[in-house]
């Protein structure tokens, strides 16, 4: 698309190419046909101007030549007329020479005109052939333009034509698997669904497994359905953990089946089941979830996610590979039980081992206790022993000193002491 001004209003307007092209081409043709009008005018009056200049450059030489003459003649005459013929046949010559001179330009003139006339037609002529060759290009340029504009429009319509009969294939592909997938859930749903088929061939393919609806939340979350079947002695031999979704083409917010994988793996292992399978009808466009079981145990140990169809297959091929693997259980509790009285007696002679070591282990720490507590009596009484010796000896100390005690000795150094004695000593004799 081009923007044109427009020279009267000022206004901007958009054409297209076929447009633009056309008001170009008018465009170069006005403006070709004025110049060419313009030349022509231009060269009509240079050479009218170049006629008119060289007939009056001619008059004016010739009436002042001819005044000239005149004069001389007039002079002539006065003076000779002898001569008169003479100047008059010089006359003659000069009028024929100056003819054949005027003839000459004038000639001149026309050949000059003439090769205006030349150029300017070879100039309108290569003016004519190159406007040509550009009408000729443009001609060539919007037939090219035309050939890719329709060249794309059919190469888009053909593109168009292929995604829609895609689409429609992909619709119909789908319709189909609805229909096959819900023929049988019209007025149910998709947990109803999936316990219909199995009660279907609960009697006769599963007659020891229960499949009841999960209704324990004690833990804050629960599957749809849980799958366990036992063999004949009561031995668990598979369960499997269910989690059924469906979604209307109407919803707003589509699901996705990657947003519900972390919490059955949870309610799987709350629910202490061995498998988790997601029946989902959600995704119904990805190829990844349509092409039949799909294993997403690189996620989520022990997990798949199926259609309704592989409902059935999904629990018939984990129930075979689980009785599979139950003969080698068999087995392995079959040599358990065989060597279950060396395992017993191994088990007696490492309790007996335990506890006589226990048993060692406390008589030992008491002995050392009893042996730690008899040297500590001893230092005790060493002590005391130690503390009686001394007292001992105080005593003797204190026994001898008392002996050594007299009434002069007390008395020593106390004069009042003495007089007092000495009093009593009096009054007794």
């Amino acid at each position: 698309m081009h923007e044109i001004r427009c020279p009267k209003c000022g206004n901007m307007f958009k054409v297209d190419e076929a447009g633009y092209a056309d008001i170009l081409k008018q465009v170069r043709d006005h403006e070709f046909t004025k110049e060419l009008h313009d030349r022509e005018e231009l060269f009509k009056a240079d050479k009218n101007n170049a006629v008119k200049l060289v007939e009056e450059q001619t008059k004016n030489a010739f009436s002042n030549e001819l005044a000239k003459r005149e004069a001389e003649i007039a002079a002539l005459k006065a003076n000779k007329e002898l001569e008169l013929v003479t100047l008059k046949a010089k006359q003659e010559l000069m009028l024929t020479e100056f003819q054949s001179e005027t003839n000459a330009k004038v000639s001149g003139l026309e050949i000059q005109l003439k090769s205006i006339e030349a150029e300017k037609k070879l100039a309108v002529t290569e003016a004519v052939s190159k406007a040509e060759k550009e009408r000729d290009e443009l001609r060539v340029e919007l037939a090219t333009k035309a050939n890719e504009s329709r060249l794309i429009e059919t190469s888009l319509k053909d593109k168009y034509e292929s995604e829609i009969r895609s689409k429609d294939e992909m619709i119909a592909y789908y319709k189909d698997m609805k229909a096959k997938l819900s023929t049988k859930m019209i007025g149910e749903s998709l947990e109803q669904h999936c316990e219909i088929e199995f009660n279907k061939l609960r009697a006769t393919a599963f007659p020891n497994a229960y499949f009841e609806k999960d209704n324990d939340a004690r833990s804050g979350s629960k599957g749809d359905y849980i799958y366990r079947e036992n063999d004949e002695s009561g031995t668990e031999v598979i369960s499997i953990m269910f989690e059924m979704k469906n979604e209307s083409d109407g919803t707003a917010s589509k699901h996705k089946n990657e947003d519900f994988l972390r919490e059955l793996d949870k309610d799987r292992i709350e629910k202490k089941c061995e498998y988790a399978v997601l029946v989902s009808l959600l995704e119904a466009d990805n190829e990844l979830y349509n092409n039949g079981i799909l294993d997403v145990s690189h996620r989520f140990a022990k997990m798949y996610v199926v259609r309704p169809q592989f409902f059935i297959p999904i629990i018939t091929i984990l129930r075979n590979a689980a009785l599979n693997s139950m003969k080698y259980k068999t087995e392995l509790a079959l040599v358990k039980s065989q060597n279950i009285d060396i395992t017993n007696f191994e088990d007696n002679i490492n309790k007996f081992k335990e506890g006589f070591a226990r048993n060692y282990d406390l008589a030992s720490r008491k002995f050392k206790t009893a042996i730690d507590e008899i040297d500590k009596t001893i230092d005790h009484l060493q002590k005391t022993k130690e503390n009686l010796l001394a007292s001992e000896n105080n005593l003797r100390l204190a026994n001898n000193k008392a002996e050594d005690l007299t009434v002069k000795r007390l008395t020593r150094g106390n004069p009042t002491l003495v007089a007092k004695f000495n009093e009593l000593k009096t009054d007794t004799l």
